[in-house]
């Protein structure tokens, strides 16, 4: 019994030498360069973040507005709500998706770094807890600063919708505006049943060779930057600084029907952390 214990012991050593080895061995590598915690009660800090107005992409249902955005009891709080507002950019007879909507159903919340914060390289470190319920589409994701969509090179750090968390990278092909994905779609029963009613920690490292996205410390999806060039104009998008981007999307092109689903719904965002290599 003795000899087991000491085993037992010598195990458990072991086990806590290379945790801590392991973290002095992210701390030798990174350091914290930018954060934001949503500790101060109120609106969301706005030298670090930006807001979207509107109806603004993917056909997507809801109005985009500052007011749907808040820090209350150190999180960032994005309330998506079902109103019955008028569109104050209706126009009888256009054709166009977001002019030619009479009212507004839901509104919502998209913050980013844009013009305020950016970064290449690095480790960018998100811990959210996300509403999984029908038609709902968060999420987590970095643009390039320079080029339009997708030239500028996107990564979607986390996606949910239709039951699915998704893993991303777009960059440009040689047609405007049609990206070329290396994309990875994971059922979100895989992880629990339960799973969404928890926070979780989604983390890409990212360096000159390549893009790693992590969930909760598992990796699932990856992308070597050397295939990732710009059929459009040579350049690669990965290789320029990006802002972040937080937003809770309602149905359009992707999101699903969310007329089962009872708002508001909030997606709540503990820390946003970005590391650098010292």
């Amino acid at each position: 019994m003795k000899n087991i214990i000491i085993t037992i012991g010598i195990l458990i050593f072991c086990h806590t030498s290379i945790v801590i080895s392991n973290a002095q061995d992210v701390n030798a590598v990174y350091q914290l360069v930018w954060s934001d915690e949503f500790s101060e009660h109120g609106p969301p800090d706005p030298d670090n973040w930006i807001f979207e107005e509107g109806f603004v992409r993917n056909e997507e249902e809801q109005w985009y507005q500052e007011e749907n955005a808040s820090c209350k009891d150190g999180y960032l709080v994005i309330e998506a709500r079902e109103v019955d507002m008028p569109n104050p950019i209706y126009r009888e007879g256009s054709t166009n998706w977001r002019t030619s909507r009479e009212k507004i159903w839901y509104t919502s919340s998209c913050l980013k770094t844009q013009t305020k914060h950016q970064w290449k390289f690095g480790k960018i470190e998100v811990r959210a807890k996300i509403d999984a319920r029908p038609g709902l589409w968060p999420a987590i994701w970095t643009l390039g600063v320079e080029g339009e969509w997708p030239s500028n090179g996107e990564c979607d750090i986390m996606e949910y919708y239709r039951g699915m968390i998704l893993a991303n990278f777009a960059w440009g092909t040689d047609q405007r505006f049609k990206a070329k994905w290396d994309d990875k779609k994971i059922p979100i029963e895989k992880f629990g049943e339960e799973w969404s009613d928890d926070f979780h920690i989604w983390t890409l490292e990212w360096n000159k060779d390549s893009m790693k996205i992590f969930i909760d410390d598992e990796l699932v999806n990856e992308v070597d930057l050397s295939h990732t060039i710009n059929e459009s104009d040579g350049i690669n998008p990965f290789h320029q600084p990006h802002y972040i981007l937080l937003n809770l999307a309602i149905g359009g092109m992707n999101g699903g029907d969310p007329s089962e689903t009872e708002f508001p719904s909030r997606y709540l965002v503990d820390y946003v952390r970005v590391y650098q290599e010292k």
